[in-house]
């Protein structure tokens, strides 16, 4: 092309082309030197750009890996979590229904107390999901209004397992703290870390709630005087599906997405949640929430 106004370069790497270079020409050829130091920056863009394109699309193939490793957890933990509950709810189901006559009023009793136990968990279950499903893909709407931090706390533990009357329960909350939140998932939240404290400790524990002020921000705090979470397992608990191995909960089912879906509500607060040893034993879950700017007339 004796008439072009420009030596035409390709950046590329094989058959992949990432684009094209123009310098003007005149009259003055380059010498084999000059032309080889050209040829070597071309090169070396082509490089660059095939090593910036190979990051990308690992990156991408790790994300899709991830996803696809999350969605398999989820079937599984689904398939194997659930068939439990769901069974036990139609074989006592099925046995009141064929048998009622010939049962006892203590062992309907019990078998009504255990269809109630069973739903209620897939029940919690079904709403954790759900609520990290659309946090995930942005579709969880956020409600926030103004709250007394007492009452809030004092609403989560009506929701609380039956099984909490076996435990030592209290509330320490400083009175008038007005917190800005979405009412309903910090219930959540508490439910997931009282739940949890319940699952994770032995019979007769201790269990207490705290909410205070600290450094312009509302605090609360889940304690339990149980065996406390080993150091191996601290940097995973907030992981989705990480339900780590306990002799107390081993028997208990749990699709390890409570203290997943905790933290990325806190998050979603602007807060933060994180995990402390409690003294002589047991742990401290705590996190953070703003304070309302309403200001409150005695």
């Amino acid at each position: 092309f004796k008439n072009a106004k420009c030596l035409y370069l390709a950046i590329r790497i094989g058959d992949h082309v990432y684009g094209v270079i123009g310098i003007p020409a005149n009259k003055d050829v380059f010498d084999s030197v000059e032309y080889s130091i050209l040829l070597s920056v071309v090169n070396e863009c082509a490089l660059a750009m095939e090593n910036l394109r190979n990051a990308i699309e690992k990156e991408k193939n790790a994300v899709l890996a991830k996803n696809e490793q999350l969605r398999a957890d989820l079937l599984r933990a689904i398939s194997h979590d659930l068939r439990t509950p769901l069974c036990s709810i139609s074989g006592n189901a099925d046995m009141l229904l064929n048998n009622g006559a010939c049962l006892d009023s203590k062992t309907k009793q019990q078998i009504y107390v255990d269809i109630y136990d069973d739903s209620e968990w897939l029940i919690g279950v079904v709403e954790n999901l759900l609520s990290i499903t659309r946090l995930n893909d942005g579709r969880l709407k956020f409600k926030f209004t103004d709250q007394l931090l007492d009452e809030v706390i004092a609403e989560s533990l009506r929701h609380i397992s039956r099984k909490h009357d076996e435990y030592t329960i209290v509330t320490k909350c400083e009175e008038l703290i007005l917190v800005r939140m979405d009412v309903q998932l910090i219930i959540q939240v508490l439910v997931n870390l009282i739940d949890n404290a319940i699952k994770y400790t032995p019979k007769g524990s201790k269990i207490c709630i705290r909410g205070m002020k600290c450094n312009g921000k509302a605090q609360i705090c889940v304690e339990d005087n149980g065996p406390g979470i080993a150091d191996e397992m601290k940097p995973y608990i907030f992981e989705m599906f990480y339900t780590g191995k306990s002799t107390i909960a081993d028997s208990q089912r749990s699709l390890g997405l409570g203290l997943s879906l905790c933290q990325s509500i806190i998050e979603a607060h602007d807060g933060r949640l994180i995990l402390t040893d409690n003294t002589p034993r047991g742990c401290i879950f705590t996190f953070t929430l703003p304070l309302s700017e309403v200001t409150l007339n005695e």
